[in-house]
């Protein structure tokens, strides 16, 4: 049998995680094997699933008997996700509810026994607009007088993020693509006035432990229980630490500020008809080809995505460079419980292959498995904000999805137009015969749809 090993779980020396036959599995190895029996008898893995804090999980020894042995002891199937996201790609409200996710399962093992022994934002993806947890192998039986020991970790990968945004109006997304760990206490606490600073919950959880990390004279895990003068860590001390951390995510908001994208659905260069016909076309596309899972590259807040849905794909994963765009419509997906999902996306330094031996966090391009594709109103960013050449343009969207619509703005458009004003007419091969040229270098067009005088919609399909 072919496995192929998913690297990001290298780490875990209690169990690996593999994909075979487009099915997600895990060996439970022999150091964690009384970790998962203890879950599994003791209802833990039920009761997770059965509450929605735990991917679906079961076991599938009887498929794997022959590699069973004293090392391989236990092989467990995942429900599979159409598509694996890193928190450097989510929205504030996303990296939000992830964090409250993760205090709230650890409430739920804390009543019954057990904890997560770490607190990694990587164990946490998005079913659609719903937070998962996805690593058995990171619950155990929780002992008395522990304290615990994700704490410096969910700092630096889940508060400092949201308080970086919420105090001071920072987006954190190249920052923790930058530094896969997060960001650091320390570091935050530079960042942060002294008017931040007179918040009791900032005292403690940034300004006192990032002088106690940075002067190595105590493990910044312990540092409250010993603010607290606790000999011992008991269990309603480490609930009570746990729900304060969630009372105090729960009130936080991002810092407002308008950004260039922020009125574009409604104030946009173009006419209420010309989004009728865009929509119509969008529709018809989706009814035909009911795509499983269809990508919507600058997909701002969402409108042409979810009317995607409603003809006929199965799901959607859209992707944008505008945060607050990417906020806005996750906050829609929720409120309307649909199968779309909005990441952070910048083309031009879009997520590359990170982490050990490059290999840990995957790329964009290696992610790439949609049906189809929608890019309205995109191409011209590129080609002419950036000057990417337009024939790498055609080519990089139409590897994206083997068949979709892909939007062509003239330069007489009034959108274009301001664009050129300062940067001057410099793009002679600019065009639409040349657009068209390069679509058949890669492929067919399908349909060409006018939208108006300057604006047309190709339905291509790659060879």
């Amino acid at each position: 049998m072919n496995f192929s090993n998913i690297s990001g779980s290298f780490r875990d020396p209690a169990g690996q995680v593999f994909e075979n036959d487009d099915r997600i599995f895990r060996i439970v190895k022999k150091q964690g094997k009384n970790r998962y029996e203890s879950i599994v008898n003791k209802g833990i893995l039920e009761d997770s699933i059965s509450n929605n804090f735990l991917i679906k999980t079961k076991e599938v020894n009887n498929e794997f008997k022959k590699y069973i042995n004293e090392e391989n002891c236990y092989f467990l199937e995942h429900e599979k996700l159409d598509y694996i996201s890193y928190p450097y790609e989510w929205g504030f409200y996303q990296l939000k509810d992830a964090a409250l996710h993760h205090l709230n399962y650890q409430i739920f093992l804390l009543k019954r026994g057990f904890e997560l022994i770490d607190s990694s934002a990587y164990n946490i993806q998005f079913l659609n607009n719903k937070p998962i947890f996805i690593d058995v192998l990171s619950i155990d039986e929780y002992k008395e007088g522990e304290y615990w020991k994700g704490h410096s970790q969910f700092l630096q990968q889940f508060l400092n993020p949201l308080l970086l945004s919420s105090h001071k109006g920072l987006q954190f997304n190249d920052w923790y693509k930058g530094n896969l760990n997060g960001i650091k206490t320390s570091e935050l606490n530079e960042v942060l006035n002294l008017k931040d600073k007179f918040s009791l919950n900032i005292f403690l959880s940034v300004v006192l432990l990032s002088r106690l990390e940075k002067n190595n004279k105590i493990d910044p895990k312990k540092a409250l229980a010993k603010i607290k003068n606790k000999n011992k860590f008991s269990k309603n001390s480490y609930t009570s630490m746990l729900l304060q951390l969630k009372n105090w995510i729960i009130k936080l908001r991002p810092k407002e500020k308008k950004t260039i994208w922020d009125t574009y659905s409604s104030e946009n260069t173009y006419k209420k008809e010309e989004e009728i016909k865009k929509l119509e076309v969008i529709s018809k596309f989706s009814r035909e080809n009911k795509p499983e899972i269809l990508v919507d590259i600058g997909c701002n807040d969402g409108l042409y995505s979810f009317e995607s849905l409603k003809a006929g794909a199965k799901k959607v994963i859209g992707f944008d460079i505008d945060i607050n765009s990417i906020d806005r419509a996750y906050k829609f997906s929720q409120k309307n419980d649909l199968n779309f999902l909005p990441l952070y996306f910048d083309a031009m330094n879009p997520s590359s292959n990170l982490g050990w031996d490059e290999k840990e966090r995957s790329s964009f391009k290696e992610r790439l498995h949609f049906d189809a594709m929608l890019a309205l109103a995109f191409e011209h960013h590129l080609a002419l904000a950036n000057n990417v050449p337009l024939e790498q343009v055609v080519a990089w969207l139409m590897n994206v999805a083997k068949k979709g619509l892909i939007e062509f703005v003239d330069k007489e458009d009034e959108t274009v137009k301001r664009m050129l004003y300062l940067k001057g007419d410099i793009f002679p091969n600019y065009n639409k015969k040349n657009f068209e040229k390069n679509i058949l270098l890669k492929g067919k067009i399908i349909n060409k749809t006018f939208i108006s005088a300057t604006r047309t919609i190709y339905e291509y399909n790659k060879n």
